[in-house]
């Protein structure tokens, strides 16, 4: 275990262990939803769920061997969406509807420009120009975003008409006026409860506990069905492996796609990795993250994989903190989830029975974790303080890390050049707040 110095970062073989299945069950929804979401452009249903636990393992194997981060990959929630329902569903290039194969090519491209900015160190320099203030705002904003998730997940936070968002009922009533139950948001808060207790109490795998309970009491009142327990023969992936379709590669719009799904995955991978590395510690006394090459280049080399094998793009899952919580502070939580991806490949049934109110929890938890870094900004610098709370609130309101992280950058510029600040920006803060006005003027 010397290659992933365990006890250097005062971590233990078991901690690990359980860290790499935290992050496994907190993430494994992907595994049907991803499916789910790109099938409806045509593609093979159940090819893809092996082609997504297959690049989802090989992503987060590499993050483990390039890095030693405890991150694990997928591919992307929302990137999955936009490839399947805004680009192959809905437009058109000359006239003619853009392909899931033609789609499959822009996300290639977009890992190739993704790896080759990231052997030039253009990438690892951005992350590093962010000043630590902002990088605090990233990482307190992606738990807000995370426990939102977790509380709509839960069924606890609903759509309202009147005020957008709402409580949601313990009751539900029909047209005919009979109420029912609503179990799923009572095991939610049940399995809140349990975590919070357990981690108050520090109990190693408080989540994990609290997830199982949740699914073992799901499962005894019938809510989730087991099922058998046996080993089944993967499907073939050949119906989307190498299926790539450049022949649009010479049209402008084209290009307009690679640039959405490239700017999309490089500020949300950017803030995943600050957030996670900057909650557990992994950040250096200067806020910047070591060997953040390896951990870019391994998301670079995961999207151009996935694409290969017929994936949206495949990048770092802010669900990795539930893991990190757990005390993962190496590859070896990597490891773990990327093996158990493998074994989901088999086992598919088993690892869809867990329920998302079971997990919701978690992420709650993890959300709250996460914001506790807020106590280390400087209040009394507001040049620095609101830049980092405009990126804090806007991540989880906009639904959008890249859009806090703009909202961050952009501000703070802002903010610093009409205070005479100048000396605290950096050019490369100021050229990314450039490229995001315009990116919002051309929008």
């Amino acid at each position: 275990m010397s290659l992933f110095r365990i006890r250097e970062t005062g971590s233990s073989f078991f901690t690990e262990i359980l860290a790499g299945v935290t992050t496994f069950l907190t993430m494994s929804y992907i595994i049907a939803v991803n499916p789910d979401i790109l099938s409806s452009t045509g593609m093979d249903k159940q090819a893809l769920i092996v082609v997504t636990c297959l690049a989802s393992a090989l992503g987060t194997f590499l993050m483990a061997l390039f890095a030693n981060y405890p991150i694990a990959l997928a591919p992307g929630m929302g990137l999955n969406a936009f490839f399947a329902f805004a680009v192959v569903l809905n437009m058109k290039i000359n006239g003619a509807p853009v392909t899931w194969q033609m789609a499959l090519a822009a996300v290639f491209i977009e890992g190739a420009i993704f790896a080759v900015l990231t052997l030039t160190s253009i990438r690892e320099a951005i992350m590093n120009s962010i000043p630590k203030s902002l990088k605090i705002g990233i990482s307190a904003g992606i738990g807000l975003f995370v426990a939102f998730i977790g509380l709509q997940s839960a069924g606890i936070v609903v759509n309202n008409d009147a005020t957008l968002l709402g409580l949601g009922k313990v009751f539900s009533v029909a047209q005919d006026g009979a109420k029912s139950l609503n179990i799923n948001m009572l095991l939610s808060l049940l399995g809140l409860l349990i975590m919070a207790v357990l981690t108050a109490l520090n109990v190693k795998g408080a989540l994990l506990i609290g997830i199982i309970a949740v699914t073992g009491i799901a499962a005894y009142l019938g809510l989730v069905e087991i099922p058998e327990v046996y080993m089944s023969q993967p499907p073939s992936i050949m119906p989307l492996v190498g299926k790539l379709d450049f022949s649009l590669i010479a049209q402008p719009e084209f290009w307009v796609i690679v640039f959405t799904f490239f700017f999309v995955d490089f500020f949300d991978t950017l803030g995943t990795l600050v957030g996670v590395c900057n909650r557990s510690g992994l950040l250096d006394e200067n806020g910047n993250l070591p060997r953040a090459k390896g951990a870019l280049m391994a998301d670079a080399l995961a999207t151009m994989a996935g694409a290969a094998m017929g994936t949206s793009t495949v990048t770092s899952y802010v669900e990795s903190s539930s893991g990190v919580a757990q005390g993962g502070r190496t590859g070896l939580t990597a490891i773990v989830t990327a093996l158990l991806f493998v074994g989901a490949i088999f086992f598919t049934p088993i690892v869809n029975m867990i329920p998302g109110y079971a997990t919701a929890p978690a992420l709650i938890i993890v959300g709250i974790y996460m914001m506790v870094s807020l106590r280390d900004l400087n209040y009394d610098d507001l040049t620095e303080l609101i830049p980092s709370l405009l990126g804090f609130f806007m991540m989880p309101l906009a639904y959008s890390i890249a859009i806090g992280i703009e909202f961050a950058i952009v501000s703070y510029v802002v903010i610093k050049i009409l205070t005479g600040k100048f000396k605290d920006i950096s050019f490369l803060m100021v050229l990314l707040s450039v490229l995001f006005i315009a990116k919002e003027i051309m929008a």
